[in-house]
């Protein structure tokens, strides 16, 4: 069983930054995958960013070029790094592990507004 807690959300005006973090634990294997997704009332959860067990990344185009997902090995934690946020990246994200299964956590609202 693995266990996926998200933090890092909160309020921040348009054009600032936050990191979440994606911390796993429990009997994850030493490779996963893990991706953030995000979801806002009345819409089908969407894929923002996605981390290979290799470390190769992909990203939504909404978000290209102001998000960055890495990881900690080490930690078994995941980070989404957003900058320049805008008022349509406000959702709830949630962190997505595959190690064997599919694991989610809770998920962390993140409000972008003025």
């Amino acid at each position: 069983q693995v266990q996926v807690v998200e933090s890092g959300g909160g309020l921040v005006q348009p054009g600032g930054s936050l990191r979440l973090s994606c911390a796993a634990s429990g009997s994850i294997l030493s490779a996963y995958v893990a991706a953030w997704y995000r979801q806002v009332p009345g819409k089908q959860r969407e894929l923002v960013a996605i981390i290979t067990s290799g470390d190769s990344t992909k990203y939504a185009d909404s978000v290209k070029g102001r998000f960055t997902i890495s990881r900690h090995a080490a930690k078994n934690t995941v980070y989404l790094e957003m900058n320049s946020l805008k008022p349509e990246d406000t959702a709830v994200y949630y962190c997505n592990v595959i190690s064997g299964r599919s694991y989610w956590g809770q998920g962390t609202q993140v409000t972008v507004s003025s």
